[in-house]
């Protein structure tokens, strides 16, 4: 095995000899490339085929990633090893989705027994609420929930509800994150109070934008109902049991989850219990089968038939070796639109690195900006930039095999559109076919020249795709799952510590500081620009 340094050159030198070919001429000198980059799990199917790696480069890019000790480190997660080394902590939000009797521990404490514990509470409280056991103030059932949450507390319950919800759901779901005000009266504009639930997700109950709209929650419940009626239309997701006490939240009604759970990851715990409501309890337990069935392939697979592992070194061969800074994820169907979102903070945030865990810089760059939307409408917008701009972004493409939603003959123009633009974005359009068809159409030679050179599409943008057999509870775990750990192995291969998240803090402390200066207090010691943007606000 390489030193990790040599492993690098040899992925630099890969890159740049590959970057000089074209990917579509790959298939015809390796006759085992489809069946090397495209693989079946839990699932999902792979193929990395179009990838600008070539047999050469692949081979660079797994060196590399036994340079890292990808499987020594994928060991010390599993083996709940405080590999959060600037906090101390193990990281496991993969026991949130193991069976009972797994052996899961963090810092050599098991943990099983109080994640079950939890869960056991999480279904009794969803079947209660859907059956109606549990009701509102007034005696009526509960037709709403109200989740207020933020980044991590926000993002993965609200992308597990629109993949998952029914259509005709008998519990509705609404979300609340935004500090701006608008976002909550338009979002409780139709709610009754009456038949709310509001659940209040933030770990320490101190989350300014989470509490000033639980505040206003409360509020909008006391108003209705006063206040001890308010009470019984809370519930909450928090380890801050004084602090849920004094809001009015009854303690039976607060689930925890633990400080080796970071909020980007939390989905999976009773930070989801929103959905599981909504849901109901089967389909949450699917998604935590299918997130379970990625962690036991991502874990026991080799390298290079290890479907995190290669996903995050196509990532690497991309952003490393070909420098190419930011990379799209477009989602073939409407139920997955908000997944780019989604990464953005699993990914940006948890490797959105300069300096790694023994304090000094980062030795080549870290992740890349993340962006994306549904398909097909994002082939009206920005796909002109993908196909024929100066930059080259590499690309996922995600769609669903079979589906039943929707008039008949949907789907399959939706997968057509899928297929058609990753073969598009790798093979392009070549001068002389776009002059011959303008010939064929009587153009003059004069208008050709202009012409041609727009009509060309140069190709060789690099995409993988992933294919969901359906989009079902366990499929869904499965792909938020093998996005999980990708994001784990690129911090690895990157020496950062993809589990802290300092740079969060710096604005929430600055933004405190400037609070009062707006409300009411005397402007304080700021750069001149802001000082003078206060002061024109204040007025």
């Amino acid at each position: 095995m390489a030193d990790l340094d040599t492993a690098w050159n040899r992925l630099e030198d890969a890159a740049k000899a590959a970057g000089e070919k074209r990917i579509v001429e790959f298939f015809d000198h390796e006759p085992g490339r489809l069946s090397a980059l495209t693989l079946d799990v839990a699932g999902l199917h792979l193929d990395l085929s179009k990838q600008a790696w070539d047999e050469a480069g692949l081979e660079a890019a797994l060196d590399l990633a036994h340079a890292a000790d990808v499987e020594g480190a994928r060991a010390r997660m599993f083996g709940g090893e405080a590999i959060n080394s600037s906090e101390g902590r193990a990281v496991l939000h993969t026991a949130l989705r193991a069976p009972a009797d797994a052996d899961f521990k963090a810092l050599g404490q098991p943990v099983m027994a109080d994640v079950d514990a939890v869960r056991v509470r999480m279904k009794a409280f969803a079947d209660a609420v859907r059956s109606g056991e549990i009701k509102g103030a007034t005696g009526k059932p509960f037709k709403a929930i109200l989740h207020i949450g933020i980044g991590g507390s926000d993002l993965g319950p609200r992308l597990l509800w629109d993949a998952l919800r029914p259509m005709k759901p008998s519990i509705d779901l609404r979300f609340i994150a935004n500090v701006d005000g608008a976002e909550f009266a338009l979002t409780t504009a139709d709610m009754d109070p009456e038949e709310t639930l509001v659940i209040v997700v933030s770990k320490t109950f101190t989350t300014q934008e989470t509490l000033a709209n639980a505040s206003a929650a409360r509020a909008w419940l006391v108003e209705a109902l006063g206040e001890s009626g308010a009470n019984q239309h809370l519930a909450a997701i928090s380890t801050a049991l004084d602090k849920t006490a004094a809001f009015g939240v009854p303690n039976e009604r607060v689930f925890g989850f633990w400080d080796w759970v970071g909020g980007r990851y939390s989905l999976w715990s009773s930070v989801s219990l929103s959905v599981a409501v909504a849901c109901g309890w089967d389909v949450f337990q699917g998604f935590l089968d299918g997130g379970a069935a990625m962690d036991e392939h991502f874990r026991s697979a080799p390298l290079e038939k290890n479907a995190p592992v290669l996903v995050a070194l196509a990532q690497i061969f991309n952003r490393n070796g070909l420098d190419r800074r930011a990379r799209s994820v477009v989602p073939y169907s409407h139920r997955l639109r908000r997944l780019a979102s989604f990464l953005q903070q699993l990914e940006m945030e948890s490797n959105g690195k300069s300096v790694g865990p023994n304090g000094q810089p980062a030795a080549r760059g870290t992740a890349t900006v993340v962006f994306g939307d549904e398909g097909t409408n994002v082939q009206h917008a920005y796909f002109q930039c993908m196909h024929q701009g100066t930059d080259i972004t590499p690309m996922e493409l995600i769609g669903v095999a079979k589906s039943d939603e929707g008039p008949a003959g949907m789907h399959e123009k939706l997968l057509s559109n899928l297929l058609a633009q990753a073969e598009a974005f790798m093979v392009g359009r070549a001068t002389e076919d776009v002059v011959a068809e303008l010939k064929a159409k009587g153009v003059s030679e004069a208008e050709i020249a202009t012409l041609a050179p727009q009509r060309t599409f140069a190709g060789n943008r690099p995409s993988t795709l992933v294919v969901l057999e359906r989009l079902t509870p366990r499929t869904f775990g499965a792909l938020i799952a093998l996005y999980e750990h990708k994001t784990f192995v690129e911090g690895v291969i990157w020496r950062i510590n993809s589990f802290d998240q300092w740079g969060v803090e710096l604005g929430k402390v600055m933004a405190g500081r400037i609070l009062p200066e707006l409300e009411s207090g005397a402007t304080g010691q700021h750069d001149p620009s802001t000082t003078a943007l206060i002061q024109r606000l204040k007025k």
